[in-house]
């Protein structure tokens, strides 16, 4: 429970609780949502950002990892980004008809993306998976599903979960939801349900690598049972390279889902995939966006792209974030804490473990906590920025040590709960 000091962030709180009167979940996505940070010590409220600094309602600054939970990872306000609005702002934003910058945003995607031979935009990453799976139950004639574990809101993402409400129980059974790198269990549903699945949707990687040829594998499994192959690269995509995971791992799917780097921080996604596919689909299904088409978004996105080809962000973020991951690391052995950082260098996460090897909801919470009292904000994954200078790096290892520090100190003392200033993070999902 919250302590009867007077939060930081106490101005935010009392703003937060008039939202939950009158904004369903008090904001518009569950990871931004107060309990999902430390609630009563991290922030709830960005009021402005520039590079890779955000400030919250109160006026703190913070070293911002999210980056606006992945879309601003060439930097908030960039500035070729911002031309590119403010100079297709001047012209228009949407009209009744298509303009050619959607012809010119498809073809830029055809030829960055390996399996990009058709586009359709949309505007959110839910939207566009929601796409994806239509099309791919059109093309095959099938209705069965193996997905992983989170591919947005809709019903068939959601209805094998807790957040089932309002979801047909007939959903249920037409999905299956597969752990990364189980192949066996993907193959035991081809067999079960043999000619009866129209795609497995993936992520092509989190923050788990993957192991023993996974995607090679599951890339063969999908051709032998004529089901599609759909990667999920929401949040991969631009970030692990120009064309995405799939071109960094060479593993080619059927259909892939983009959106929010894609943008550079306005709102932009796209299903792309092989002609063949799409052109058969089209015939069958409905799928229609009235903003799919809007113009500053895919003129943001022509800047973003521009951007990855001229400067060295790539090579820039592998660089961060694997001296974040492994920096970390370093300093955890050091002070002996279970804690780990994993992934790759585009984006990281943690698996916060007690001294006893053990899933310490505590122990996350107070490591967070002092984290996030340094200035340094992250809530889910760790999503670097190519904008970060080596002095934020520097400094936000110099917060972790200090961090591991006290955290590994309350642990030994068994003082963890009594450190806490805040509420523990929710889990959304």
């Amino acid at each position: 429970m919250l302590t009867e000091k007077k939060s930081r962030v106490q101005k935010s709180l009392e703003l937060w609780k008039h939202a939950e009167d009158i904004i369903m979940d008090g904001t518009q996505l569950y990871s931004k949502m107060a309990s999902v940070g430390v609630k009563g010590v991290s922030p709830v409220y960005f009021v402005k950002a520039d590079g890779v600094y955000a400030w919250d309602y109160e006026g703190n600054r913070y070293i911002d990892y999210t980056m606006g939970l992945g879309p601003c990872f060439v930097g908030y306000n960039n500035p070729k980004v911002k031309k590119a609005i403010q100079d297709q702002l001047e012209i228009g934003t949407i009209f009744s008809l298509p303009n050619p910058l959607e012809i010119k945003a498809a073809e830029t995607l055809i030829d960055i993306i390996p399996c990009a031979e058709m586009v359709r935009f949309m505007k959110s990453g839910s939207e566009a998976t929601q796409a994806a799976v239509r099309i791919a139950r059109a093309y095959t004639g099938r209705e069965l599903i193996i997905k992983g574990h989170y591919h947005g809101w809709h019903e068939w993402c959601l209805a094998d979960t807790t957040k089932n409400g309002g979801i047909p129980k007939a959903y249920k059974d037409t999905v299956f939801e597969v752990k990364y790198n189980d192949i066996d269990t993907v193959k035991t549903l081809f067999e079960q349900h043999k000619n009866k699945i129209a795609c497995v949707i993936i992520e092509p990687m989190e923050t788990e690598l993957p192991k023993d040829n996974y995607l090679q594998k599951l890339r063969e499994l999908t051709i032998q049972n004529g089901a599609l192959l759909i990667y999920d690269e929401v949040v991969t995509g631009f970030r692990f390279a120009l064309g995405g995971a799939q071109e960094y791992f060479g593993v080619i799917p059927d259909l892939a889902v983009f959106g929010k780097a894609m943008g550079g921080g306005l709102p932009l996604s796209a299903v792309v995939g092989k002609k063949e596919i799409m052109q058969k689909a089209k015939e069958k299904i409905f799928v229609s966006s009235t903003f799919g088409g809007e113009m500053l978004s895919l003129a943001a996105f022509l800047a973003v792209v521009d951007i990855l080809k001229t400067e060295p962000v790539h090579e820039r973020i592998f660089s961060i974030g694997n001296k974040l991951r492994d920096g970390f690391n370093a300093l955890a052995k050091k002070h002996g804490s279970k804690i780990e950082c994993i992934g790759l260098g585009p984006r990281l996460d943690f698996n916060y473990r007690n001294l006893k090897g053990q899933t310490d909801l505590h122990v996350k919470t107070l490591f967070m906590q002092e984290v996030v009292k340094r200035g340094i904000y992250f809530v889910w994954n760790m999503l670097p920025s190519y904008q970060l200078s080596d002095k934020d790096i520097d400094y936000t290892l110099k917060v972790f040590d200090e961090a591991l520090r006290i955290t590994t100190e309350a642990e030994r003392k068994g003082n963890v709960s009594k450190l806490l200033e805040g509420e523990p993070p929710i889990k959304v999902i």
